[in-house]
């Protein structure tokens, strides 16, 4: 038996001194959320959309590229009115055979009708599944962008199982200002062969007859002095088609241009240096524009071959440079962002809540520590001790684990206060049943927690089992109320059950033939 008793307590000594290492110092062991500590909570919509119509571009583009290296460009291609596909002309000359070929080994993802126009609609389920992926790349493209900008503890999640909505909340944001502004950019990178230039879109469009041909595009670029200020805009009209996208991105850092001012360089991925060189070598001479979020940043011309790098100039601050290669380095949003709700909470509120939180706390412990007292006597010495053993096990946890803690994590807190006797209350009533039986002392206590652990588990399991659901579904404050609640139960099942048994055999062994129990 003391063997025994000193290996439980041991174990009770280890688990307790861990739980303090844990939370000490809480300022830095304990995280706050939002609602405690302040900052910013954005709600975002992506519009996927935007994805669906990328998909049929590419899709596209690889059809028109495929034809007209066969020799049957084709007479007309522009996407459907639903934007889930296009309406392919093609040439009266084209070879049936090569038209086949090309619709089986590229639109293996559309429902295709043929006639003298072929109509290419994407699968329903391919919509479904591009708007779901959209969706996550969003998400982990977020979550990259607020990762290296350094937010401690921030709330990136998916509002649904299948939304398009994206929560975020990030506690502490010094200059929310600026973590907006990287969430908002899109950073989609696009270098594109230059058909003409204009001061104007109207001149641009004159030789085109005023209408901007199938394959081409007008995108605005701005003017600079000699100074880096713009002083104007001009109109370009590009391929439609990019030579590389920021997906062929490797890397992006902020370095200077030839006048010494900030600009930003990249390099390409093997795929993109392999299509890049091949473009710039056979296009010497010519005009290329570096497209980012639908405006030209610069149109250089090509002196030679470029591989596997090059350089995005324009006037850009140091912190702008930063944050444009920051943006890049994440990764490019697949669509762009509508904000539905944006929220600032200021750490004022966060305090007062705090401080509301234990003072509710303490008064709920200290009604409890009091009630079993009166009601189990010495006893309730025992439940008392384990409950204190509890809050110290669970801050410890919180800290070990990480966790967030908001303001619903500390009404977990409380309701684990309160049902952290729950299990006590059961034991205590068993033993009072036993004596009442007539049992001895030590067997009351031991058949008291054996017959009243199945209980315990069972009322312990079905609260868990719901907590897990809410952390699965819930957004940040639910969740944080699920994980206090979650871990508060199951240290209270080891508290009251272990805990309180080894107080029990520790007193029992000291009373070898007790007759009479506190309770």
């Amino acid at each position: 038996m003391q063997r025994k008793l000193m290996w439980q307590w041991a174990l009770i000594a280890g688990v307790t001194a861990a739980a303090v290492f844990f939370m000490m110092p809480p300022d830095k062991k304990i995280h706050l959320g939002l609602d405690l500590k302040g900052g910013i909570h954005l709600v975002l919509r992506v519009n996927t959309g935007d994805a669906v119509r990328a998909e049929v571009d590419d899709a596209m583009q690889r059809v028109r590229t495929d034809l007209t290296a066969k020799g049957f460009p084709p007479v007309d291609l522009h996407r459907s009115a639903s934007n889930e596909g296009f309406v392919l002309k093609p040439a009266p000359n084209t070879a049936a055979g090569v038209l086949d070929k090309i619709i089986d080994d590229r639109l293996p993802d559309y429902k295709v009708d043929r006639g003298v126009e072929v109509t290419a609609t994407l699968k329903p389920e391919i919509v479904r599944n591009i708007r779901d992926m959209a969706v996550r790349q969003a998400l982990e493209t977020i979550r990259n962008r607020i990762d290296q900008f350094g937010v401690s503890e921030p709330v990136i999640q998916r509002e649904g199982l299948e939304g398009d909505r994206i929560v975020v909340q990030l506690p502490g944001v010094d200059d929310p200002a600026r973590v907006k502004d990287l969430i908002r950019a899109t950073a989609f990178l696009e270098i594109k062969p230059v058909v003409s230039v204009a001061p104007t879109e109207e001149a641009l469009l004159a030789s085109t007859g005023g209408k901007v041909p199938e394959d081409d595009e007008v995108v605005p670029g701005d003017v600079e002095d000699v100074e880096g200020r713009v002083s104007g805009k001009e109109y370009y009209l590009l391929k439609r088609a990019s030579v590389v996208t920021g997906r062929d991105l490797r890397n992006a850092r902020r370095s200077q241009d030839s006048y010494g001012q900030p600009a930003v360089s990249f390099t390409l991925n093997p795929d993109g240096a392999k299509k890049f060189g091949a473009y710039t070598g056979a296009h010497i001479g010519d005009r290329m524009a570096i497209v980012l979020d639908n405006k030209v940043r610069s149109a250089p011309s090509i002196r030679g071959q470029i591989s596997d790098s090059g350089i995005i100039e324009g006037n850009f601050s140091v912190q702008g440079a930063e944050d444009l290669a920051l943006v890049l380095r994440a990764g490019a949003l697949p669509a762009s962002i509508t904000y539905l709700e944006e929220r600032t909470v200021g750490p004022s509120l966060g305090r007062d809540s705090i401080n509301r939180g234990l003072t509710a706390g303490l008064v709920g412990l200290a009604l409890v520590v009091v009630f079993m007292l009166v009601y189990y006597k010495g006893a309730g010495i025992n439940a008392d001790v384990a409950l204190l053993l509890n809050a110290v096990l669970l801050l410890g946890a919180i800290g070990m684990l990480g966790a967030t803690l908001t303001l619903p994590g500390i009404a977990g807190i409380i309701l684990t206060i309160g049902m952290a006797v729950d299990a006590n209350v059961l034991i205590f009533e068993r033993i009072r049943e036993e004596l009442a039986l007539g049992k001895t002392v030590r067997n009351a206590v031991d058949l008291g927690f054996a017959r009243a652990l199945s209980a315990i588990i069972d009322s312990n399991l079905t609260t868990i089992i719901s907590a897990l659901f809410l952390f699965q579904f819930g957004t940040g404050p639910i969740k944080g109320f699920a994980v206090t609640l979650t871990i508060g139960l199951l240290i209270s099942m080891f508290t009251a059950v272990f805990v309180s048994r080894a107080i029990f055999d520790a007193l029992l062994s000291r009373r070898a033939k007790a007759t009479t129990l506190s309770i």
